[in-house]
């Protein structure tokens, strides 16, 4: 009998071109991609576990994943052969063998994703499709202000999009930051585990603050509101990166 393997990847990808990470039926999806390319090397299909679903028009700098096969190709082989046959939007970093037992999405820690603004009159036509551009200044030290009581395990229901699949609200952020970099706004979090569309939201609703629509103070009360309809808007998906996932 042939022996099963398991591979992981690490993979980044630019989703602009893509309905997100899962399999669709009518719409090309970077898990369609890939296990359409990994099938041709391997020699039979494959189902691809990703750490996570990634929204249409998200990108990933460290999107991880694993499918097991038969087939005895060496790991190095294997990512080069990928990255032969992957679109130049997507390229696979890392491939080793692990054991069985691993599962790219129970498998994982925590998730660190960030989110990019950039805040200044002119737009960059040649960051458009990878930072929300908002024109007006923001009240910066504000939204800092805010971040902090992300931080520790809560309900996180006011910044969950309807139609998830979660069955509890409750999560744990382990760290939150906001930074610049001249016109450019850098929102970074890690979580073990996110709700749907929640870094958007949460985004959204910092913005808000930014705009000086909420206080620091009506932050807190929308957050423990477990209100979806009093939080901000849904923050436009191509200023999200997935960075890292933890093991």
């Amino acid at each position: 009998m042939e022996e099963l393997r398991n591979i992981r990847l690490v993979v980044c990808y630019d989703g602009s071109a893509y309905h997100g990470w899962q399999r669709q039926k009518d719409h090309i999806t970077i898990q369609e991609v890939m296990e359409s390319r990994i099938a041709r090397i391997v020699g039979h299909d494959v189902k691809l576990i990703g750490s996570g679903r990634t929204d249409s028009g998200v990108h990933a700098y460290g999107q991880v994943c694993n499918f097991k096969t038969t087939s005895a190709i060496p790991c190095e082989p294997l990512q080069k052969g990928l990255n032969s046959l992957l679109p130049e939007d997507i390229y696979v970093k890392e491939v080793v063998e692990v054991p069985l037992k691993f599962h790219a999405r129970y498998s994982a820690k925590s998730k660190t994703y960030e989110y990019r603004i950039l805040n200044r009159q002119e737009p960059d036509i040649f960051l458009r499709r990878y930072v929300w551009h908002i024109p007006v200044a923001l009240d910066i030290e504000a939204m800092k202000e805010c971040v902090p009581m992300l931080v520790g395990t809560h309900d996180f229901s006011s910044f969950m999009s309807s139609g998830g699949a979660a069955k509890s609200p409750i999560r744990t952020v382990l760290r939150a930051s906001l930074e610049t970099n001249g016109a450019m706004v850098h929102f970074t979090i890690e979580a073990n585990g996110f709700l749907k569309h929640m870094v958007r939201n949460i985004v959204g609703t910092l913005v808000k603050v930014g705009f000086g629509k909420v206080t620091v103070e009506g932050f807190q009360e929308i957050f423990f509101s477990r209100d979806r309809k009093l939080a901000g808007i849904k923050a436009p998906a191509q200023g999200l990166f997935l960075l890292k996932v933890s093991y």
